[in-house]
């Protein structure tokens, strides 16, 4: 195996991350999803009512970078700022029904992702392919130190 120049590893994974996601954001643009909103609409599905900084300190994004993400989420009507009644010098982002509706459908996108992704793919390809996602993983978080 050719480990330098298009057939190496490292090309072969940046290729596959650049196909993902071009997929990825065609999928979600026929739903009207944007770049960085999955992310964010992710984290109010688990937790609604975050606070923008923690939604910026969980995705390791600068304050200013979600406050851009949000603005155009409201817009689009996914969610709404609110002041917390027990602080109001906090605000809280709240998704709206829409915004909660959406869930299902970017399921469905990942699910058909997916699909898409490992097609021809046997189950034991697929499991030996997963030790080998969390083995890669594992292996960032520790030089990252997020693994600590």
């Amino acid at each position: 195996m050719e480990e330098n120049g298009k057939e190496s590893l490292h090309a072969l994974f940046l290729q596959i991350l650049r196909y993902h996601f071009i997929r990825y954001h065609h999928l979600l643009g026929r739903i009207g999803l944007h770049r960085g909103q999955p992310l964010v609409l992710a984290l109010l599905w688990e937790k609604d009512g975050r606070t923008q900084g923690e939604i910026a300190k969980t995705l390791r994004l600068r304050p200013a970078t979600v406050t851009i993400v949000l603005r155009r989420m409201e817009k689009a009507g996914l969610l709404e700022r609110k002041n917390d009644p027990e602080d109001l010098r906090v605000i809280r982002v709240c998704l709206t029904q829409r915004g909660k509706d959406l869930e299902k459908d970017v399921q469905a996108i990942h699910a058909i992702l997916e699909e898409e992704c490992f097609a021809h793919f046997t189950p034991q390809e697929k499991a030996i392919l997963r030790e080998f996602f969390i083995r890669m993983r594992d292996n960032l978080k520790r030089v990252t130190g997020e693994g600590e």
